[in-house]
């Protein structure tokens, strides 16, 4: 059987690198329309990660005004672009952000190791066109309830964007497993091991579980802000994810256990049959030449 049978030919399909050039993006920009479902991908059928097909790339280079109309649709700006976007301060951008009316669809450390929220500036002009959220664009002060929710300190940016992240990943998972790592992602290890105590499964579990998508050395400052974004910290949004994980993970048992070590084991001893009343099995005996020569070669015992 030939190999073009088995596996998917390469000629088909581009690594990430070669279809970002071919379509004018940077990589990031492509990982983030994959994770908006503007590009399809495929899993790579030798185990390399994903890859774009040909015809994808064929479909969007063939697009109406491309590259360009590609290209807005993944741009990114920070809080001082995204309030220019909007025509508004940075600081009612920013309060905007923090109540979750506008969402992160990304975020970096930068080199003082602040977060930087970046946020779609296509979602930024829609919310703006919009005349229902005029109010909230032009009055002169926070409306009363929404005032009082950032007087309590109220910051829905992190959560918004692990909820918009955890959909990215469901999205791009081919498999139960790795639909339970998704969710697994967002959890802090002592709550994946409540709901999950077997260490094996656990095991298996935190192979298909991702990290942060920035982050620094292990053990580092930057990795430990990242892990912090990425773990759940709300009682609300911490109960549904164990709950979804809880789903997925009975899910995926019934599609593939949770590999386990094949016990091996020796030979089995020799049953030797004792009676009652009888003495156990004995010692052979040497033969009868071989102590007499022991006896004259030991050392005779000498009185003191």
């Amino acid at each position: 059987m030939s190999g073009d049978t088995v596996t998917k030919p390469h000629h088909l399909s581009c690594t990430p690198s070669r279809a970002a050039r071919e379509l004018g993006l940077k990589r990031g920009e492509l990982d983030l329309a994959v994770h908006l479902g503007l590009i399809r991908t495929v899993p790579d059928e030798g185990g390399g990660g994903r890859r774009v097909p040909r015809s994808e790339i064929d479909r969007l280079r063939s697009g109406a005004g491309f590259p360009d109309s590609l290209q807005d649709r993944v741009k990114v700006v920070g809080t001082s672009e995204g309030a220019g976007v909007m025509g508004v301060s940075v600081g009612r951008f920013t309060r905007l952000a923090r109540l979750g009316l506008v969402v992160p669809v990304k975020w970096y450390l930068n080199r003082y190791r602040a977060v930087v929220w970046l946020y779609l500036a296509e979602e930024l002009e829609r919310f703006a066109a919009d005349e229902k959220n005029a109010p909230l664009l032009n009055a002169r002060r926070t409306p009363e309830g929404l005032r009082g929710m950032l007087d309590a300190g109220v910051d829905l940016r992190a959560r918004n964007w692990r909820g918009r992240h955890r959909g990215f990943l469901l999205r791009l998972s081919d498999d139960p497993w790795e639909s339970a790592g998704a969710l697994a992602a967002f959890l802090a290890p002592v709550q994946i091991a409540e709901i999950v105590p077997d260490p094996y499964e656990r095991s298996h579990l935190n192979r298909f579980r991702p990290g942060p998508p920035a982050s620094g050395p292990p053990g580092s400052p930057a990795a430990h802000l990242a892990e912090r974004i990425m773990t759940a910290d709300d009682p609300d949004e911490i109960g549904l994810l164990r709950a979804d994980l809880t789903a997925a993970l009975e899910a995926a048992r019934e599609r593939r256990p949770a590999p386990r070590p094949t016990a091996t084991r020796g030979p089995a001893p020799a049953h030797h049959p004792v009676h009652i009343g009888s003495p156990g099995p004995q010692e052979p005996e040497p033969p009868r030449g071989l102590l007499s020569w022991l006896r004259r070669r030991s050392p005779r015992a000498t009185a003191p």
